[in-house]
């Protein structure tokens, strides 16, 4: 999804770094997204302050000539100064886009008469394009902004649930079923942006919280409905109309450069012009970084790749529950909505936390405190269900195995999102990349050898084995809260705020970015 996330305040040192720059005529210096910049797009030479400073004149005069377009102070077409009601529309609308999507995962078709296995391939192929998709479709949102994104890959999406619903053979329905996955993975992806643009650091906490019980509600609520492709159709062909026509563009820089055509059609002025327009990377480079970023984090970073592989053992869990956990549906369900009413708890006491010891500005290990209370809840629900499945016992035990296990998902996920964004803010959405492909296909495994697992292992060991994979992985919030800062420190990646940016700039390959 990611996936870029967190609002906060740009280094000190680079805001100082560019003074010269900026209108001196407005006290008031907006903070930075860090992790919301254009980085895959543009190169070392961009200004980023100029998506950093509202400026009564509305534009940064640089030494060249160059006018970079600015937001005023309380610009209406800047997305956080909209209202919160109409943040909170935006919020549950793009949020709405993944609970279909996750609704529309689950479904398996066992009308062809071929084997469970194969029947199972047309959920492993969708979350299959869950982890293609996003490599492509998070740089090509920074690029050309998250509205033509929205409009292009969920209109293909839509297109071809209709081949689904009537096709004829299993191949067909495979072929369209991945191609599904890939097109709906986009929304998947940049919707953390789209909050991002949206809502401040203090108030991302509960933004987030929604977005992250969407992907665990959809399949849960599936499993009630009699789901088939052409509820499906209709479901999301509304939620699509409802997207593409009532929410604009929210990605500053896109509205900038917007903006800037503007200004050069109306006043003749060919001066005001944006970062995306004067620094943009070669087309081979943008690929590059895109593609190879992801990787390298995944492969170099410790912190993405022991989170990735427990969200994965997460992710894999929620696909395991249509196939044995049958019983455990409705209390899952109640876990999850649980974790979304406390997520406005859990916020307040992150930011009474970084008002109260840390000034304002609390270290990415300050989101681990839930997940370290959170980890100890999914094997609690597995081992209660593993050991309560016995045919002879009554139906209560593995039921309420289901609540925990919710509970845990929704809250470890949330938190595992915040503590990579914080951690990587300007490689966030390669962060989360990466841990959505890895994942992902995952999570498209996991149901192909489920029902031989348990067949061998039966459901007290089989649910064991789980139980004890979780349980190993409560170790690695513990890890990072008492050591991430450490491990931080070593990383050319991560995101510091004690670290001049422009010393960490030339010092990484003199992009700012750590580029491969």
């Amino acid at each position: 999804m990611i996936l870029t996330l967190s609002e906060r305040d740009f280094h000190v040192e680079v805001q100082r770094t560019h003074l010269q720059d900026l209108d001196t005529s407005t006290s008031h210096v907006s903070p930075l997204d860090a992790a919301n910049f254009p980085v895959a797009v543009v190169d070392s030479t961009a200004d980023l302050t100029e998506y950093a400073s509202p400026q009564r004149s509305g534009y940064v005069t640089k030494s060249d000539g160059y006018k970079l377009v600015t937001f005023t102070p309380d610009d209406p077409g800047n997305p956080k100064n909209w209202s919160k009601l109409y943040k909170w529309y935006c919020t549950m609308s793009v949020a709405s886009i993944c609970f279909a999507v996750a609704f529309g995962s689950a479904v398996v078709t066992d009308n062809f008469n071929v084997s469970l296995e194969v029947s199972i391939l047309t959920v492993t192929l969708f979350v299959v394009g869950f982890g293609v998709g996003p490599l492509a479709f998070a740089p090509a949102s920074e690029l050309w902004g998250r509205q033509v994104v929205y409009l292009v890959t969920l209109g293909i999406a839509v297109i071809f649930i209709i081949p689904c619903a009537v096709a004829e053979n299993i191949g067909t329905l495979l072929v369209c079923r991945l191609i599904d996955g890939i097109a709906f993975s986009a929304p998947m992806t940049i919707v953390g942006g789209t909050l991002a643009d949206l809502w401040n650091d203090e108030e991302r906490g509960v933004a987030m919280a929604t977005f992250s019980a969407a992907p665990f509600l959809g399949p849960c609520v599936e499993y009630f409905m009699a789901m088939d492709y052409w509820v499906m159709l209709i479901f999301i062909g509304v939620i699509y109309l409802m997207v593409v026509f009532t929410i604009p563009e929210t990605y500053a820089p896109e509205i900038l450069k917007r903006r800037a055509r503007k200004l050069r059609k109306e006043t003749g002025d060919n001066s005001f012009v944006t970062d995306m327009e004067l620094s943009r990377r070669r087309l081979g480079e943008m690929v590059k970084v895109s593609l190879c970023r992801p990787i390298v984090l995944l492969t170099q970073e410790l912190i993405v790749f022991l989170l990735t592989i427990y969200m994965a053992l997460i992710y894999g869990l929620l696909y395991i529950y249509p196939v044995v956990f049958s019983e455990g549906k409705k209390m899952n369900l109640v876990g999850v909505l649980v974790s979304t009413f406390l997520a406005p708890f859990v916020n307040r006491h992150y930011v009474h936390i970084g008002a109260a010891e840390y000034n304002g500005f609390p270290p990415p290990e300050v989101r681990l405190i839930p997940m370290m209370v959170s980890c100890r809840l999914v094997p609690i629900g597995l081992f209660i269900f593993a050991w309560t499945s016995y045919p002879h016992l009554i139906w209560v035990g593995p039921c309420l195995a289901g609540f925990p296990c919710g509970l845990g998902f929704c809250v470890l996920y949330n938190s595992a999102n915040n503590y990579i964004v914080d951690s990587y803010q300007h490689h966030a959405a390669s962060a989360l990349a990466a841990k959505t492909f890895l994942r992902s296909i995952w999570g498209a495994t996991v149901p192909l050898f489920t029902i031989q697992m348990y067949r061998r292992l039966g459901n007290e060991w089989g649910g064991s084995l789980l139980a004890f994979l979780s349980l190993a992985c409560c170790a690695i919030p513990y890890l990072f809260y008492f050591y991430g800062a450490k491990i931080r420190s070593y990383s050319k990646y991560a995101y510091s705020r004690e670290e001049n940016i422009d010393e960490k700039y030339h010092r990484h390959g003199g992009n700012g970015q750590g580029e491969v």
